[in-house]
């Protein structure tokens, strides 16, 4: 599913306007979004959890020229679903 499809079932879910829908959804992603980006978690009881991992700096080896170096240290945004979800999908 798509950006667009979860517009329509939202529509078609609540009745809304595919406007209103589009607007409703969008709003959900830039909040996630947001919150995100100033280091907070997203937590959505029954869902799961949006947060950020973090990876620390390491040392690792050019695949090429096999030279050590040092990779440094990145977040990347990350989901773990909750218990509802998950048995939802057995």
């Amino acid at each position: 599913m798509n950006k667009v499809q979860l517009i329509n079932a939202v529509s078609k879910e609540t009745g809304l306007k595919k406007k209103d829908a589009e607007a409703a959804v969008s709003s959900v992603f830039n909040i996630i979004e947001e919150s995100l980006s100033k280091g907070e978690k997203v937590q959505i009881v029954g869902f799961g959890t949006f947060k950020i991992k973090v990876k620390e700096e390491r040392d690792g080896r050019n695949p090429k020229t096999g030279e050590k170096i040092r990779i440094a240290a990145s977040k990347s945004p990350a989901f773990v679903p909750g218990k509802s979800l998950k048995e939802s999908i057995k």
